[in-house]
């Protein structure tokens, strides 16, 4: 893990001079954009996705399925009420080559795409994406037909020899790095000639509900998917081949990227407004109300949005995040800041994230006067009076929120490339300081 020197600009992180009193409208989820970006992509139609996120990710996504010959044209709905992109499916085709960056969503959502396609499609991305898990995808894709040169190495740089079709069926999977391995199956599985039947087969799966985002996703497209839940077996998802529908889809604000203004509220004892929450969601953020409310907080779900109100006090908190470990980051921050020691745990996977997110935020708190340990699946963090100081973001957009929480109540806090943010949160340093009234 080292610092990317290309990235020395430093941001003052702002510091609260009072509670916060905010409303903050959070841009759309990169979970649902790039999901519905996927499945417009293989429909057998055109579709609409309306208030899409854009951000490096999903432009990534974006700039991706039209290497492959998908149409996307960004303007306003049809009935013009705001943005949205129109898709437009085609014969998927090479030669291509994408550029996944550092999202692990474009990494492993479309080789299975490729796989579809009728020519080679070589993936390529930033430094860190090469140390990021692939296997589980490219070894499934193998078992069930695709020709993949990755020189062994079961990471990116690689090229998907598509042939226009894939066989698809039964195929067994380690899961436990990374739930996306999963999701990236289903999401073309439609599209396979006998579907695809998923079967983990490791420990643990984390983040269970992005797989729940897929599947609900999917079936919204008329997908026929039978889960553990719907009364299948344990850790096995299968998905009927069949053509998927036209959508006109609205993408729900990121409930992940919601984290740091919730925890303004907490931090600073005031109360922040987030419209559109919805009240019913597979988003793994929606699980703040529950984590911040027993730190010391209290939310309504009120017409206006979700009203999230600090009480002026940060209580520890003992909490396995094993299922919303993106996270993470953000509860370390507010953590550090609490009245009492907090164990994070479930949360060995964040080790192979955009950083090793444990690592980073040991070694970034306690960088501040923090005293954070790492534990074989998570942090333990004992609050101590922090200071100000240099907070590193290894180009994780995660890393560079939790600082700015931080931030808020510890003076002469920077942040080493808080750009970095827009990879899922774009003009965040704006929504920032505009909702501290700066």
């Amino acid at each position: 893990m080292t610092v990317n020197p290309a990235h020395d600009t430093l941001w003052p992180a702002p510091h609260a001079s009072g509670a916060v009193a905010a409303t903050v409208h959070v841009p759309g989820s990169k979970s649902v954009t790039n999901r519905g970006l996927v499945l417009a992509a293989l429909a057998a139609e055109p579709g609409w996705l309306r208030r899409p996120l854009r951000s490096r990710d999903t432009l990534l996504m974006a700039g991706a399925l039209r290497a492959l010959g998908v149409g996307i044209e960004e303007g306003v709905g049809p009935d013009g009420s705001g943005e949205a992109w129109r898709i437009i499916p085609s014969g998927l085709h090479g030669p291509a080559t994408v550029d996944v960056g550092n999202a692990g969503t474009v990494m492993r959502f479309l080789p299975p795409v490729a796989a579809l396609a009728d020519g080679a499609i070589r993936f390529d991305g930033d430094p860190r994406s090469y140390e990021r898990p692939l296997h589980g995808v490219i070894d499934a894709l193998r078992a069930l037909g695709a020709r993949i040169d990755d020189d062994g190495r079961g990471a990116l740089p690689l090229t998907v020899h598509g042939g226009g079709a894939l066989d698809g069926g039964p195929v067994e999977i380690d899961a436990s790095s990374s739930s996306q391995f999963v999701s990236a199956l289903l999401l073309s599985g439609p599209r396979f000639n006998q579907g695809v039947e998923v079967r983990h087969t490791g420990s643990a799966l984390p983040s269970m509900p992005h797989i729940r985002m897929t599947v609900d996703m999917l079936r919204a497209v008329g997908a026929q998917v039978d889960t553990p839940e719907s009364g299948g077996e344990p850790n096995v998802w299968r998905v009927t081949p069949g053509a998927l529908l036209g959508r006109d889809l609205t993408v729900e604000p990121d409930l992940s990227n919601a984290q740091p203004f919730l925890a303004a509220a907490l931090v600073t004892g005031g109360r922040v407004t987030i419209p559109d929450w919805p009240a019913h969601t597979t988003q793994p953020g929606d699980k703040l109300r529950e984590i911040f409310t027993e730190m010391g907080g209290s939310c309504e779900l009120t017409a206006q949005g979700l009203v999230f109100t600090g009480s002026g006090s940060i209580h520890g908190i003992d909490v396995d995040l094993s299922e919303v470990g993106e996270l993470t980051p953000g509860i370390a921050a507010v953590a550090a800041l609490a009245d009492s020691p907090s164990t994070l745990r479930g949360v060995a996977h964040l080790r192979l994230h955009e950083t090793d997110r444990l690592a980073a935020l040991t070694k970034e708190i306690n960088g501040l006067g923090g005293d954070v340990t790492e534990t074989a699946d998570g942090l333990h963090i004992r609050p101590r009076r922090l200071h100000g100081g240099v907070f590193h973001t290894y180009d994780d957009h995660r890393m560079a929120t939790a600082g700015a929480i931080i931030g808020l109540a510890v003076e002469d806090v920077q942040i080493e490339n808080v750009a970095t943010t827009a990879k899922t949160l774009p003009d965040f340093p704006d929504l920032w300081t505009g909702m501290l009234g700066n």
